[in-house]
């Protein structure tokens, strides 16, 4: 799935984002609106880790939606 459609279908996928990554508030999901850029900023913010490995586990994630 490619991020046009990923931007396309957020309303329904931001709860599975929302249930992967827990930590996350429903305005930091709502927020990032299916901009990968935000959401890799978000995950890297609120869980502490790389941009690097924020950027893997949101690829990884959507790959398998």
């Amino acid at each position: 799935m490619n991020w046009d459609q990923i931007k396309g279908k957020w309303k329904q996928m931001s709860g599975d984002v929302q249930a992967h990554w827990g930590k996350l508030t429903n305005d930091e999901v709502d927020e990032a609106a299916g901009n990968r850029d935000k959401l890799v900023g978000k995950i890297q913010e609120r869980y502490g880790i790389a941009k690097d490995e924020a950027e893997r586990q949101v690829d990884d994630f959507f790959a398998k939606a």
